[in-house]
């Protein structure tokens, strides 16, 4: 729907538009994720009587099998061949994704090295990220990575290249997510856990897949 209709829903139920509206849901989202202390004490009440590490180790395993099933229900190709479409026509792919996310953007900047894709790792190390990020320009495209609760140096940065007419491309769990909306094209990529900690699989899964297939798309021009 158009998003005047959203902001004239958001007014009609008293908030000032739909930003507001928004916190809400992202503010239950917060609520729900437990701290890690949480998170060991239900594993430890779970493992009671039995092997913990056999445990833990069946726990992520099937969390994993879990995280690829559903990706392979819900990962349109189609939608996939058009991100391919955006980055592979960017002069330079930049990588974007703190805090638990940065595994997977690590992992793309070393496949896009591998393969020649010119790409900059936003790591955001002694608080560089904004300089990292400074020289995006119109023909390149940003790759954004961030779950619940949301980084918000990502979200930041995220931003930031959109107000340069950076072509985003963005990996979230919500259409909630503060980096869907800016995004030209995104992926909800809901990943199952175990006793609170979630797997990565489906999510490095479709960051390889988009990797590869850049440097296919390019191979073919």
């Amino acid at each position: 729907m158009q998003p005047s209709t959203l902001v004239r829903l958001s007014q009609a139920l008293g908030y000032q538009g739909f930003s507001d509206l928004q916190q809400v849901f992202r503010s239950r989202l917060r609520e729900r994720v437990l701290n890690y202390d949480e998170r060991l004490q239900q594993l430890r009440a779970h493992a009671a009587g039995g092997s913990r590490v056999g445990l833990i180790l069946d726990g992520f395993l099937d969390s994993a099998e879990r995280s690829l099933t559903e990706a392979r229900q819900t990962l349109e190709p189609e939608r996939i061949e058009r991100a391919v479409e955006i980055l592979a026509e960017a002069e330079t792919i930049y990588l974007v994704g703190l805090r638990r996310s940065f595994a997977v953007a690590g992992y793309m900047a070393y496949a896009m090295g591998k393969l020649g894709i010119r790409n900059v790792l936003v790591d955001g190390i002694a608080g560089l990220g904004p300089e990292q990020l400074g020289f995006v320009t119109a023909k390149d495209a940003v790759v954004a990575i961030s779950f619940t609760p949301y980084a918000s140096e990502t979200v930041a940065l995220t931003q930031a290249a959109r107000a340069k007419s950076a072509k985003i491309v963005s990996i979230t769990d919500s259409a909630f997510s503060p980096i869907a909306p800016i995004a030209d094209l995104w992926f909800e990529m809901v990943e199952a856990n175990f006793e609170g900690f979630r797997s990565l699989a489906a999510t490095m899964a479709l960051a390889m897949s988009l990797s590869v297939a850049i440097a296919q798309k390019r191979g073919e021009r």
